[in-house]
């Protein structure tokens, strides 16, 4: 039977990857059942899920899985964007040489993912870049923060990076990421980041203007 802390997370993850959709109830016993688990087990891995921005738990209603709307979405990336600008500022300034291999070698696997079409590969790899940046940075606060906002914006992240020419893009922006950071140049590779979350944004607006032209007759 599986402990707490691997129901926690398995949960976490399926509800990363969309194996759960939005709003959908979470059934204790089928929790259990699917994870090979105790009640307890479950019960305890659901209000971790709540403040990490996952679950929705409602009295006498139960838990489900937390829906985001597009202009919260859009909220919540604004704040990412003042801290992960923050972040890579720092990085700029506390990069070792070994650090700067790292953040080039992740580079290399982004354009090799990007000229193959590999989705999964380059969403990965892009979360493993920017995962690096704030390890360099040592700023536990925003990192911290980031996180959590991350998790909550997991689904959107991957829906984005099937948009067309979105790889290309994004990209293009972590390499002006590295390549500031690499130089050392603090203003610069917050700016960089910025831009890369700005980009972002501006997808999620897109999607919201799409979405309000489908709704009008």
């Amino acid at each position: 039977m599986a402990d707490d802390s691997a129901v926690l997370d398995a949960l976490r993850d399926a509800i990363l990857r969309g194996e759960f959709v939005a709003g959908q109830r979470l059934v204790e016993i089928d929790l259990c059942e699917r994870f090979c688990s105790s009640r307890f087990a479950v019960r305890a891995a659901i209000p971790v899920l709540a403040s990490e921005g996952l679950v929705d738990v409602q009295r006498h209603r139960g838990a489900r899985v937390r829906a985001i709307s597009i202009e919260e979405a859009i909220e919540i990336t604004e704040v990412r964007q003042l801290l992960e600008g923050l972040t890579a500022a720092r990085a700029a300034e506390r990069a070792t040489p070994a650090d700067i291999a790292d953040l080039r070698e992740i580079i290399t696997q982004l354009r090799h993912a990007a000229g193959s079409g590999e989705l999964v590969r380059y969403s990965e790899a892009d979360a493993r870049l920017h995962a690096l940046v704030r390890r360099i940075a040592a700023h536990e606060t925003a990192a911290s923060i980031i996180e959590r906002l991350r998790a909550q914006m997991a689904r959107q992240a991957f829906m984005l990076s099937l948009v067309p020419g979105r790889q290309a893009m994004s990209l293009a922006q972590d390499e002006a990421i590295v390549d500031a950071i690499e130089a050392r140049d603090a203003p610069a590779a917050e700016r960089a980041m910025r831009r890369h979350v700005a980009s972002v944004i501006e997808s999620l607006r897109s999607d919201s203007q799409a979405d309000l032209a489908a709704a009008v007759p």
